[in-house]
């Protein structure tokens, strides 16, 4: 991965976008991750598609813990 450090908060109605360049010199994948005032977009190239299933599959895993967190009882005094 290219150098490049960016936070934004994901919220319930942030987009996705996925949109092929099929260019034949240099193809590759945009993803956007879009919200109200930030847009995000990761660029993929041939040979990258193990990193994208790692991405989603993180994604995944954090959602999970999530899920975790609202089923748990929050403990007394927090």
């Amino acid at each position: 991965m290219k150098s490049l450090i960016a936070s934004a908060h994901i919220e319930p109605d942030t987009r996705f976008r996925v949109t092929p360049f099929a260019d034949r010199a240099n193809p590759f994948v945009s993803l956007r991750i879009e919200g109200d005032s930030v847009e995000i977009a990761l660029l993929a190239c041939l040979g990258t598609s193990d990193a994208l299933r790692a991405l989603a599959a993180a994604a995944i895993e954090a959602a999970g813990a999530l899920d975790a967190m609202t089923a748990a009882p929050v403990p007394a005094g927090r």
